[in-house]
């Protein structure tokens, strides 16, 4: 398995997908049967832009697919005063974040579904922010092409969203930590 991420994180560097990140693989992997992407906490600095480029109103759905730790969900119901949703496929992680909403005192407006994000309906959403790999991104838009109504933000982290045309890119030259990031942000 340290075998397999090694290689892959290789893969990755060489590709010169995330040459900048300085930060190692979690040992939350895709390993998981069924997962999209492994676990790679998107920054907070990213996070509250991510959350200003789809102009999160207070009262609106917002599914994270993927939602790894919680944060973008955490982030968008308590400073935004959403309904976030979070999608996470893994027993730890999705375990953790109902814990940190639970000390957070967000169980009324913030909420994880432990299960599979292609198995899920986001009819609702009014925002949905995704950080997965490309392919992964391809199966959710096509996903999200049936669901979301007309004028669902969609916001993707580093990848662009299958054969979608982004409304805008947003380029991050620094977190924080010397890595660079670009948003892709659609209006469906």
């Amino acid at each position: 398995m340290k075998l397999r991420r090694t290689l892959l994180v290789g893969a990755i560097v060489s590709l010169g997908l995330f040459a900048q990140q300085t930060a190692p693989v979690p040992e939350q992997p895709a390993d998981i049967p069924g997962s999209l992407a492994p676990y790679l906490p998107t920054p907070n600095a990213v996070v509250d832009q991510m959350l200003q480029a789809v102009q999160l109103k207070p009262g609106e759905t917002l599914f994270d697919l993927g939602s790894g730790d919680g944060r973008i969900v955490i982030a968008a119901a308590k400073k935004y005063k959403a309904n976030a949703i979070g999608v996470e496929l893994d027993d730890d992680l999705a375990a953790s974040s109902i814990s940190r909403i639970a000390e957070e005192g967000l169980d009324k407006t913030a909420r994880i579904i432990h299960g599979d994000l292609l198995k899920q309906n986001y009819s609702t959403a009014d925002v949905v922010t995704v950080y997965l790999w490309p392919e992964a991104n391809k199966q959710v838009a096509q996903l999200l092409d049936i669901q979301l109504k007309k004028g669902t933000r969609v916001i993707s982290h580093d990848f662009e969203m299958g054969g979608w045309k982004p409304t805008k890119v947003i380029t991050i030259a620094d977190d924080g930590t010397g890595r660079s990031h670009t948003l892709f942000l659609y209006i469906r």
